[in-house]
């Protein structure tokens, strides 16, 4: 980050996966964006518009994404520039699942930008995703719009834009919880099952509630073993968290689920962000699943 109060960030990803709904959202947060800017230009632009050219906003976002050519070099050179400049942006990295973006295609009609080779959309499609992995790997934020509209897009950035400022550790975690009976996220890198635990969907007065609330909360970190499955699962991360760091890892998703992730694994998965983000860790949380289960 260039300062802790004036984060650079960078957004890009798969095309159509919602790259300007996120710059428009940032945009209405305050933040200055400039989209399309290739990414070898990104020191200057950085050096252009400086924190005091910029002093009426959050900071500075810049959208780019594959139509330069040589976009994923480029970046990386213009990343290890900033670096040497003392400005550490932030990459966010948007994308959605190839059936999610063929529709979207579908839909809208237009081409997608590497179809002017002469691919179809498909295989434009698969192409983009194999040449932008180097990116989405390093990346600070991995954003999966597939399930969402542009509203929940909306949503979901701005609960998770705080995360990507203030202090700033080499490791990244995103905690997402879910629902077993809907499918284990696709991008867990660590998976924990919460289905031995008391469940309070057998409790009437509890159903109606969601783990955000706070007898759902208490019922399931005092019944049963959730306190103590907290503690140690604590211990555990506090232990494996700085070997990733010193492997130089720079994200780790953390998966909790329970049957319909709407009352355990949201209880643990929030004592867990306010734990994590004590020991200051840069988190962000995501309830996949709370509104169907």
């Amino acid at each position: 980050m260039a300062a802790a109060d004036f984060p650079v960030i960078i957004v890009t990803g798969l095309s159509g996966a919602g790259k300007s709904t996120v710059l428009n959202v940032l945009e209405d947060l305050r933040y200055f964006t400039v989209d399309g800017l290739p990414a070898s230009l990104a020191p200057q632009m950085v050096t252009i518009l400086n924190r005091e050219a910029l002093s009426h906003y959050q900071g500075l976002v810049l959208g780019m994404d594959l139509r330069e050519s040589n976009f994923v070099r480029n970046l990386e050179k213009s990343l290890e520039r900033l670096q040497g400049m003392g400005v550490r942006p932030a990459v966010v990295f948007i994308e959605a699942n190839p059936a999610v973006l063929n529709r979207r295609y579908a839909t809208t009609r237009r081409p997608h930008p590497l179809e002017s080779e002469g691919m179809g959309l498909e295989q434009a499609l698969e192409q983009e995703r194999l040449r932008l992995a180097p990116v989405r790997e390093t990346a600070d934020l991995v954003v999966d719009t597939s399930s969402y509209s542009i509203h929940d897009l909306r949503r979901v950035i701005q609960k998770k834009w705080s995360t990507i400022q203030g202090r700033i550790r080499s490791l990244r975690i995103n905690i997402v919880t879910f629902g077993f009976k809907y499918g284990v996220p696709v991008d867990a890198d660590l998976v924990f099952d919460l289905r031995f635990l008391p469940n309070p969907y057998f409790v009437p007065d509890l159903r109606p509630l969601s783990g955000l609330d706070e007898p759902v909360a208490k019922y399931v970190l005092e019944a049963g073993h959730g306190d103590a499955f907290l503690a140690k699962l604590l211990d555990f991360l506090h232990f494996l968290l700085p070997q990733y760091e010193t492997e130089g890892r720079y994200r780790l998703t953390i998966a909790i689920g329970c049957t319909g992730g709407r009352h355990r694994s949201v209880s643990v998965a929030q004592a867990l962000l306010r734990a994590l983000k004590k020991s200051d860790y840069a988190v962000s949380i995501e309830h996949r699943h709370m509104e169907l289960g």
